[in-house]
């Protein structure tokens, strides 16, 4: 099952505001777990317009860290291409479909559907209600190494929520199936002896001890 992570960094909160995006960052999933760098994908996008200071207070992405890079209609085939028909895990999944929408219509393309996202941010809430579930307390919940977050990004963003979907789910290791050794290609099992089963009745001594004890009780259900 081929599943891809996906996060955004924008210029504001609102692209009704005309705010736009300057980052995606994209990560596959291969039956819930990342396929390495290979299944990674980062593009820097020109805006278009200005990056306020706040913005970049977040992100660090600066009107000079976009100089040059493409626009958004430049990109959007690589980016469709790659995420294909997959489902898109995403942390606050209306957040980033609302961008990616908004920049489909000013070039006429057909929008991303709600419907095929996986919202981290939901599962959280269902999993802990009443407990924070910003990407950054989950990290923290998870024991997730924030070193690499000085600053949010994209592809940071999209990786650390890769690792907290799979601990959403429980963790690397989801079922007992999982829990023996892992068997090497071509291995071959050695003969083992079978034991014949062995007796376990309890002595003479055991069943005077239990008469003893069971006496003592007021209707015990032994005696029913």
């Amino acid at each position: 099952m081929r599943e891809v992570v996906f996060d955004t960094e924008t210029t504001g909160l609102d692209p009704a505001e005309g705010h736009r995006i300057v980052e995606i960052g994209c990560v596959e999933l291969i039956n819930h777990v990342p396929t390495g760098a290979a299944g990674e994908r980062r593009w820097l996008i020109d805006p278009e317009r200005d990056i306020p200071t706040e913005a970049s207070r977040v992100h660090g992405i600066t009107a000079a860290t976009v100089k040059g890079q493409p626009k958004f209609a430049a990109i959007v085939d690589e980016v469709l291409a790659f995420i294909a028909d997959a489902p898109l895990v995403i942390h606050n999944a209306e957040f980033d479909i609302g961008f990616m929408n908004a920049e489909l219509a000013k070039i006429e393309r057909p929008p991303l559907a709600l419907s095929r996202t996986v919202n981290t941010l939901r599962l959280a809430r269902h999993k802990f209600p009443g407990a924070p579930a910003s990407l950054d307390a989950l990290c923290k919940r998870f024991a997730i190494d924030l070193a690499e977050r000085e600053k949010h990004g994209a592809l940071i963003d999209a990786k650390l929520t890769a690792e907290v979907y799979i601990n959403l789910l429980g963790g690397r290791q989801q079922g007992l199936a999982l829990a023996g050794p892992a068997r090497r290609s071509g291995q071959i099992d050695a003969p083992r002896d079978v034991r014949a089963p062995r007796a376990h009745a309890p002595s003479d001594e055991e069943l005077a001890a239990h008469d003893a004890f069971v006496a003592k009780l007021k209707n015990p259900v032994w005696g029913q």
